[in-house]
């Protein structure tokens, strides 16, 4: 571990964010440009006094864990993240495939959409970040590992991802996800992730072996849907879409009718003003 060179690049990338970079309003009093310490360290996921030691070249060596974390904390880049794990005296993680890789400009928009719900997902229906009101709203979908992280998968395989939405709105929803990947298995052909997990679904699933059958094809429209939150009740709300330009990644932004009850519960929810 080269404690140093490890303070000073995290101390360079910390200084070279604005608060506005990730979401984060920029109060009156800053003594200097760039993020606070304590700020990174919620960012990250750890408590400001460990991220501080690390910065005075002190403390424990980070785990990979911690330092996976600070680099989302920090935007870090796959070849800055890379280097961060070298300094700290470990082999690089494996990289994802490139879909994997958030799209900068779709994360920028992401962390300034500070209290509204949104998520950034990838052709196979794969959550790649989220905001804090959509950990909050359908929480943390990133957590997943293996086939589990397409929402598909999860859908047709685990009855208790359905346990949310009203059940007669889960045969629309198990239609709709059926279709967005077949869209991915026309699309993507060179991707051999979607051939995998469609060969596993229809293992897995009669249901999903039936819907595949059918061939569904989405339109332009996505009707809303209803989501039982066990903390503020349910929540009929809309999902708004920007799609990167290969279509690889769909930013989803969830938003209520206004003045409607679904409205307030999700001001409430997010901890704005009622």
């Amino acid at each position: 571990m080269r404690r140093g060179e490890l303070a000073g690049f995290l101390r360079s990338r910390r200084e070279a964010l604005q608060p506005e970079d990730v979401g984060l309003p920029r109060t009156r009093r800053r003594r200097a440009e760039g993020l606070r310490r304590e700020e990174v360290a919620v960012l990250s996921h750890v408590s400001t006094d460990y991220y501080s030691r690390i910065e005075q070249q002190r403390g424990p060596r980070p785990s990979e864990r911690i330092l996976a974390g600070i680099a989302e904390g920090l935007r870090l880049s796959p070849d800055e993240r890379d280097h961060l794990f070298r300094l700290a005296g470990y082999v690089p993680p494996r990289r994802e495939p490139e879909a994997d890789g958030v799209n900068p400009g779709i994360r920028r928009i992401l962390d300034r959409l500070g209290d509204t719900p949104a998520q950034i997902v990838n052709h196979l229906g794969e959550t790649l970040a989220q905001n804090r009101p959509a950990r909050l709203l359908l929480g943390d979908q990133t957590r997943w590992t293996g086939l589990a992280r397409s929402l598909a998968y999860r859908w047709f395989t685990d009855p208790g991802t359905r346990l949310p939405l009203p059940a007669d709105e889960h045969a629309r929803h198990g239609r709709t996800l059926t279709a967005q990947l077949l869209a991915a298995h026309t699309a993507g052909g060179s991707d051999p992730r979607v051939r995998v997990l469609v060969d596993a679904l229809l293992d897995a699933s009669p249901e999903f072996a039936a819907l595949w059958r059918e061939r569904p094809v989405l339109g332009p429209y996505c009707a809303p849907k209803t989501i039982n939150h066990p903390e503020v009740g349910p929540l009929r709300l809309h999902g708004e879409s920007l799609a990167d330009l290969d279509q690889s990644q769909i930013l989803t932004v969830f938003t209520a009718e206004p003045g409607s009850p679904s409205e307030e519960r999700l001001r409430r929810l997010a901890g704005g003003p009622t």
